[in-house]
Parts: C-alpha cells; sequence; structure tokens
C-alpha cells in the first residue's frame, strides 16, 4: 500500500458508493427498518464542527444498523424558510429564494466530502413548492378537523418593520433589527389548538423511555398542569358589565393573606377604562415592555390603582384594591390574581413599592407568625404552619392546604377546583413574505373561505420588493387580489405566512415519500415511521419537538400518518457542541479583537499572530462567529481528511458532553489513522504461509473488540467504542499470528471502524480481499465462546504491597499457583533471597507473601 492520502482514497470511495447506491432507502417488508434523523440545518451558507459531530453521530447508527440487516432510512433536508433569508435581501439585494438555494448548493457541497451515508435521492427544502404545497393542504384539513382558529392576540409589533417579532427578536425592549421601540399590539392572528391536546402529550412523556429525562422535564414543566382553585370577586365600583372579577390561583391556600387584586394591561376591565388618560398612559408604558413570561417575570414591577376595589369572598367588609399591573399575563388563567404578598416574591416586591399590607399565612414548621423580611415561598410538599388556614390540622404541607382550601370553596359555593395548563395554543402568523402562504382567501361576503386543494400549492410569487418595510406581499395586487374560491367575488388572499416552526414539524414524516402528491403515503409512512433515532441539540427540547407531537396527533387524525406515529421520535439524542478556544488582543482603543485559530501560532511559551503579536488565550467555550473561535470543516479535511474529523469528535469525549476541538487533538487522530493504514499494509505484507504463536489469543482479542465496538455504538458511547478500537489496534499490532487470522483481525478492524471512518475503512477493506464495499458488507459477529474468559488475572502482595501479577487459568490449583507466584521475576527481585513465612492464595482474587 501506497502513503495514508485521504485527498486520494475519499473521493474514491465516495464516488464507489454513489454508483452502488449504497445507502438508497429501499421498502423491504422482509426486512426490519430503522429510520435515523439528525435535526435539519438552516441553510445559512457554511457547515460548522457541530453539523459535523451531530451528522456523524446520525451515520454511525445509520451504517451500523444497514450493516446489521436492517433497511435503513437516513434522509436529509432544509429548513429554509425565515427572516435570515428576507434580511439579505434587504441588506444585500437579490431574492430570498436565490439567497436559500445558493446557501443549500455550497452546504451540500461542504456536506459531501464527509462520506456521510445519507439517502440524498429524498433531499427536500420547506422553501420548495412541492413541500410547502402538501403543507397548505393538511392545514386546510386541520381547518376542516376544527384544529385550527383565528383570533385576536397581543404581540411584539416593530413599526419601523412593520412586522410581529417573536420575543427572542426584542432586544432590550427594541427590535433587533430596526433597532425601534417594541410596542405590545393586538392583531388577529391564527392559531393551532395544541392546547386540546395538553393532557396527552403530559402524559404521553411517561412513554418516551429513550428520551433523555431532562427534556422530558421541560416539556413537563411547558405544559405546565396545575389544580387550583377559580372564584369570583364581587367588585365595587367597576363599569357595567363587569360586576365581578373572576380569578384563577394554584395557591388557594393563600386566600386569607390577600392584600390587593390586580389585571393584566390587556384583560378587559383595564381597556374599559383606557378612557381615563392616566390609564391609557400606563397601559400604553406596559405595552412597550416585552410579552415572554421571562421579560415580564425579571422586569421591575409597576402599577396603577384603578379605584375600584373587590369585596374578599370570606368577608364583604373586606375589600382590595385593584390594580393594573405589567407582570400580569392575560393568556395564562383568567388575566386576574390576587396578590398574596407573604407568599409569592413577585407580589412581595410589588406590596413593598406600594406600601400594600403583607401577611403570613403560614410560617415555617415551628417558627413563631412573625413580620416577613421577604416572602416565604416553601415547596408545596413542605409541611409548614398555618396560622391562617383552611383545616383543622395547623400543621401540614402546602398540598394539603391547597386541598383544603379548595374543599372550602366548593363546600361554601364560592368556588370550584380546575385544573389548567400552562400550555397556550400556538400562534403561526408572521407578518413576512418568506414563508408558507397561509391558503385562505377573505371575502366580503363569504368571510373566512378555504382555497381549494386543486389550487394548492398557493405559491409565493418571484416578482416582490423589499425597499420598503413590512410584508411584501401586502403590496402585491396581482397575487394579494384573488377571486372567492366559494362564489367568485373580488376577494383578497392572506398574506400571513406560517411560523416555520409549522415548516420543522412535520419534515420527518415527509421523508419517508418526498415526492408524492399528497403529504404522506400510507405504505411508506406505515413502513417507516416511527423515527427510530432522533439526535439534535438541546435548545430544541421543548418547542421544536413539542410542536412536532402536536403535529403527529394532528396528522393522524386527519388521515395522513398511522396510530402508532403520534409519537414520531422512539428514541432522542441530545448532543454536546463543540468548542475551542478564544483568542484576542486589543486595538488602539483597547477594544477586543478576535481572532481564526488558523492565524495564531501555538508554543511552549504562550499564543502569538504570524507576525508576534502575543494573544491572550481565553478558555474553551462555544464556537461562536463573532469571536472567531471557529473551526472550518473544510479546512480540516483539506489538511488531515474527513476520516480523522469524523474520528475525533466521535472520540474525546462521550457524545451528550461538550467537545473541545484542538489542533493537536486533531493531529493525533490523523496519526493514528496513518498507524492502522500501515499495520494493514505490514498484514498485506506477511507470507500467506506464516504461522505464529498467538492465534488463539488473537481470536479472542477480535471477539473482545467487537462485543464492545456493538455494546458502546448502541448505547451511544462512541467514545468508549473507538477506546476498544484503540486497544484493538495495538493488539494486534503486537499480535504475532499466522497470516489468515491476522487477516481476519484487520477486516474485522476495518468493519468495527467503518461507521466512524468509512473511507480508510474501504480501503482496508478492499486491500485485504474483502468481498465486496464494506459499507455492505454484513456487521460481525462475535463467537460467545470466546468471549468465555477462562483465565484469570491475580495480583501479587509481598508484605502488603503489590508487586507483581500472573495470570493463570482458573480452575489451576493452589499448589500449582503457588509455584507459579514464586518463580515470578518480579518476586524473586523483591524477595531478595529472603525465605518466605507464608503464602496465602485467595481463589480468583488475590495472592499474599509474607516474609
Amino acid at each position: 500500500m501506497s502513503r495514508y492520502d485521504p485527498s486520494v482514497i475519499e473521493p474514491r470511495w465516495q464516488e464507489a458508493w454513489d454508483e452502488a447506491q449504497a445507502f438508497a432507502a429501499v421498502r423491504d417488508p422482509s426486512r426490519p427498518k430503522y429510520y435515523v434523523l439528525e435535526m435539519f440545518p438552516y441553510p445559512s451558507g457554511r457547515i460548522h464542527m457541530g453539523h459535523v459531530r451531530n451528522y456523524t453521530m446520525g451515520d454511525v447508527v445509520a451504517r451500523t444498523k444497514a450493516a446489521q440487516g436492517y433497511s435503513v432510512l437516513h434522509p436529509m433536508g432544509w429548513d429554509a424558510f425565515g427572516m435570515p433569508a428576507e434580511n439579505a435581501a434587504m441588506e444585500r439585494g437579490g431574492h430570498p429564494k436565490d439567497w436559500t438555494h445558493g446557501n443549500i448548493a455550497d452546504m451540500k457541497a461542504q456536506m459531501k466530502p464527509l462520506g456521510l451515508s445519507i439517502d440524498w435521492s429524498r433531499e427536500l427544502a420547506t422553501c420548495d413548492p412541492e413541500y410547502y404545497g402538501q403543507q397548505q393542504a393538511m392545514f386546510l384539513d386541520m381547518m376542516e378537523a376544527g384544529l385550527v382558529y383565528r383570533k385576536a392576540a397581543v404581540v411584539n409589533w416593530d413599526p419601523v418593520d412593520m412586522t410581529v417579532l417573536a420575543n427572542e427578536q426584542v432586544i432590550d425592549g427594541k427590535g433587533w433589527r430596526s433597532g425601534a421601540a417594541v410596542e405590545r399590539r393586538e392583531l388577529v392572528q391564527w392559531f393551532f389548538k395544541i392546547s386540546d391536546y395538553s393532557e396527552e402529550l403530559l402524559a404521553a412523556l411517561d412513554g418516551l423511555k429513550d428520551w433523555p429525562e431532562k427534556v422530558r422535564l421541560m416539556q413537563a414543566n411547558w405544559i405546565g398542569k396545575s389544580r387550583g382553585l377559580q372564584f369570583a370577586f364581587e367588585t365595587v365600583g367597576a363599569p357595567a358589565g363587569f360586576e365581578s372579577l373572576e380569578v384563577y390561583t394554584t395557591r388557594p391556600d393563600t386566600l386569607l393573606g390577600a392584600s390587593f387584586a390586580a389585571i393584566s394591561p390587556d384583560h378587559p376591565l383595564a381597556r374599559a377604562l383606557e378612557g381615563d388618560p392616566a390609564v391609557a398612559e400606563f397601559v400604553a408604558k406596559c405595552r412597550r415592555g416585552g410579552t415572554s413570561a421571562e421579560e415580564i417575570e425579571t422586569a421591575e414591577k409597576i402599577g396603577y390603582d384603578t379605584g375600584i376595589r373587590v369585596r374578599h369572598p370570606l368577608d364583604p367588609a373586606w375589600e382590595l384594591p385593584v390594580w393594573i399591573a405589567n407582570f400580569i399575563l392575560m393568556d395564562y388563567g383568567t388575566g386576574a390574581i390576587f396578590g398574596c404578598p407573604g407568599h409569592d416574591q413577585r407580589d412581595f416586591d410589588f406590596a413593598t413599592k406600594y406600601g400594600l399590607p403583607i401577611k403570613a399565612v403560614f410560617v415555617a414548621e415551628g417558627a413563631e407568625d412573625a413580620a416577613l423580611a421577604e416572602a416565604f415561598v416553601p415547596m408545596k410538599s413542605e409541611k409548614v404552619h398555618y396560622v391562617r388556614g383552611f383545616a383543622g390540622a395547623e400543621v401540614q404541607t402546602g398540598d394539603e392546604g391547597v386541598a383544603a382550601a379548595i374543599a372550602h370553596a366548593e363546600a361554601k359555593g364560592y368556588g370550584k377546583g380546575v385544573t389548567k395548563f400552562r400550555l397556550r395554543d400556538w400562534g403561526i402568523s408572521r407578518q413576512r413574505y418568506w414563508g408558507c402562504p397561509i391558503p385562505v382567501v377573505h371575502c366580503p361576503t363569504c368571510g373566512v373561505v378555504p382555497e381549494k386543494k386543486e389550487n394548492l400549492p398557493v405559491e409565493l410569487p418571484y416578482d416582490v420588493s423589499f425597499d420598503k418595510p413590512g410584508n411584501p406581499l401586502d403590496r402585491h395586487p396581482t397575487w394579494r387580489d384573488v377571486p372567492c374560491p366559494a362564489c367568485g367575488a373580488a376577494a383578497k388572499r392572506e398574506t400571513d405566512t406560517m411560523d416555520t416552526f409549522v415548516d420543522s414539524s412535520w419534515y420527518y414524516a415527509r421523508f419517508t415519500a418526498p415526492r408524492a402528491t399528497t403529504p404522506t403515503v400510507a405504505a411508506e409512512a406505515d413502513y417507516w415511521m416511527n423515527v427510530d433515532q432522533y439526535i439534535g441539540g438541546i435548545e430544541h427540547a421543548i418547542l421544536h419537538l413539542l410542536y412536532s407531537r402536536f403535529f403527529a396527533r394532528a396528522m393522524h387524525k386527519t388521515g395522513h400518518l398511522p396510530a402508532k406515529a403520534v409519537e414520531p421520535f422512539s428514541a432522542l439524542f441530545t448532543q454536546g457542541m463543540v468548542t475551542h478556544e478564544i483568542y484576542k488582543t486589543t486595538d488602539t482603543q483597547g477594544r477586543p479583537v478576535y481572532h481564526l485559530p488558523e492565524d495564531v501560532v501555538r508554543s511552549e511559551s504562550g499564543a502569538t499572530l504570524k507576525d508576534g503579536t502575543r494573544v491572550e488565550v481565553i478558555p474553551s467555550a462555544k464556537m461562536s462567529k463573532s469571536k472567531k473561535n471557529v473551526v472550518d470543516p473544510m479546512h480540516i479535511i483539506a489538511s488531515f481528511g474527513a476520516d480523522t474529523a469524523r474520528w475525533f469528535v466521535m472520540s474525546d469525549s462521550p457524545p451528550e458532553r461538550d467537545v473541545e476541538w484542538t489542533s493537536a487533538g486533531a493531529e493525533a487522530a490523523h496519526k493514528h489513522l496513518a498507524r492502522v493504514w500501515a499495520l494493514c499494509s505490514r498484514i498485506g505484507e506477511m507470507p500467506a504461509d506464516h504461522v505464529g504463536q498467538g492465534d488463539d489469543a488473537l481470536r479472542r482479542a477480535t471477539a473482545k473488540a467487537i462485543d464492545e465496538v456493538t455494546k458502546g455504538i448502541e448505547g451511544f458511547a462512541f467514545n468508549k467504542a473507538i477506546a476498544s478500537l484503540y486497544a484493538f489496534t495495538n493488539t494486534i499490532a503486537k499480535a504475532n499470528a499466522s497470516t489468515p487470522v491476522m487477516k481476519e483481525a484487520i477486516r474485522t478492524l476495518a468493519q468495527l471502524t467503518s461507521p466512524m471512518t468509512p473511507h480508510i475503512a474501504e480501503s482496508i477493506w478492499s486491500y485485504q480481499g474483502g468481498e465486496g464495499l464494506c459499507a455492505k458488507a454484513p456487521w460481525p459477529k462475535a463467537d460467545p465462546a470466546l468471549l468465555i474468559d477462562d483465565t484469570v488475572v491475580l495480583p501479587i502482595q509481598i508484605n502488603g504491597k503489590r508487586r507483581a501479577e500472573i495470570g493463570v487459568p482458573k480452575d489451576m490449583a493452589i499448589p500449582e499457583i503457588e509455584k507459579i507466584a514464586l518463580t515470578n521475576e518480579d518476586v524473586l527481585k523483591f524477595l531478595a533471597g529472603q525465605p518466605v513465612k507464608k503464602i496465602i492464595v485467595v481463589p480468583g482474587r488475590i495472592i499474599n507473601v509474607v516474609v
């Protein structure tokens, strides 16, 4: 064999795989199937090492399962709609479609050299009309099934860009692109009725045994099931129509500590009071704040006393002031609360600021009833001493106190126990161009009319302009103005497009039949679903995965998925990040300047730029373009080859943890592969009739390697599998077995490394006489008899200190073990002629020598 040269062997084998269609997914009812999927990427234009790690993990699983006899589906696509493409069009000129497809072409060209076992014939992009047209068809089916509706909702509105912003796009109260102060505005929006499935989505989490516990907990908290009390205060001095104020609370046991009531700025009562300029000004101020629960929770608590009062349900003479408060959310509970400052920190902060009473309802068990310096908020499971409680027992848990309060309210008739969920319906309207058009028409006579399916897809017009703020679809009369599908009168298309989470909520199902003229094909979906192994980042633990779980249920209800697929991902793995050191200097104004790793020279004396300028090295962190601590996979492939990059990202850390990319680590991985290459060459040059002394030992080592690597891959312990491969490589290198056994061992090494380093594995397999492609060869199986270890290693202690060890058959007699121990060279050296007083052999465990 020639010198190890990845630039030669890697393209050769990629071409061979393509010619053989080695990774084409074929529905074969005679074989078990396996569907492995990595979360598809947004086409930003460049892949990074995080992509390499994510896709290599999926590839290791896909290649192993294919070798084990499964019919494997391992597809790839692009999450291609969204604001970045539209922003690029505004900032650089051009068109979002051209920018997106150009990026897809670039990223695909970067991914192909990695040698991934992807069925590229199933490639899809969510911005392709054949994809989003089927999404529109499902939208219409979901409308018919009662899963879609419109209502007015409060949103973040950018008055300059004239668009709704997600909470993440509001930075310090301003639009992330325009810098304009964001307003809270009420707009009519489209919603999916995900809340109808709250109980089911929560209960089904218990069955997702192969999901990370952390992800299941995050989803459970987001769904947020709670048991509480719903009741109504009688109002005093409120406008007509507001004779009562409905409240929901999860802590009714604190009702006797109430000191005020508060309503959301978006509550109907607050709106009714906006005729007062002072109220209108305060509400406007609140609406200039964020809309997310996190933003509202951390914002300064401010309020406005309306002058209205409510009567406490337990004492009509006990009146509480009604405030409008910025920390009350309209979309949770009823949009109104009673404040108990003694046992809620935000209520405490609010009451302290405005001089409202603070009463303790309970104190710590054994404590005195005393004034509170801060809110006392124990877990509901903790026992406390109730000083104003609803049950006879003064010491009880919070859960018991809540149950007693609900029972009291129901017995007295002023309230009832209610179960609620935090999960709100999914608002999907986006006032932008680059998204899936919502397929409805607004008719002055007929109202909202679904588009006819035969008219789908409703395609985005190409001839749009981004020279003005706002949604270009609103300014496109030939696209916007259409006849009503029902009556034929002049009507207008819906110009909102769908949230991109919709696009990514069903792509896994589309991959089963990506060219179909229906969203799915029953036979294909029934065979391939569910996704057996889903791989992606923890940042998608809530919204993407929760929306996908809902969408699968909606697809089943509308006939597009089988019942078994309502939980679409059987197993989930969330991988760690790839990190790197950050290199920084400062400019003449003292501002930080960051440098790419390839521009930095490391030595024993530290780090410098190539011109000798000293560089500050900041500890490893997530790769970031802004910090320039990114490693270009193309640079690594050009320098070391794809197999080196794949080996390194799999070997250095458990896959669920972060891995730090270092140039030294990459070089070490490359040297190991070159060593394997040289070992293959040496074995290939062995005489065919060479007879060695270690056939049995090497066969046992081979069986052990098969067993350990298989378990490592199947248990997602890729680093452990690679550790076993390092050990097996060393064993082969030291072995002196006969030529056929050596060749068998090196071929097995090729098969076991093929999922991680497929190119070098193919070369070794071919050179050593393997039949066909290594990628298509059956996975090796360990002979169970060779996994039974009939020897045991016994440590030898001399006067209590370990000095040596010996390997002996498990069934060897004790006198024979004593003889071998006392003739061991290391033992003789430490004895130095001293007489042995006693030797104690503990079978299978240890030998003690006393001198």
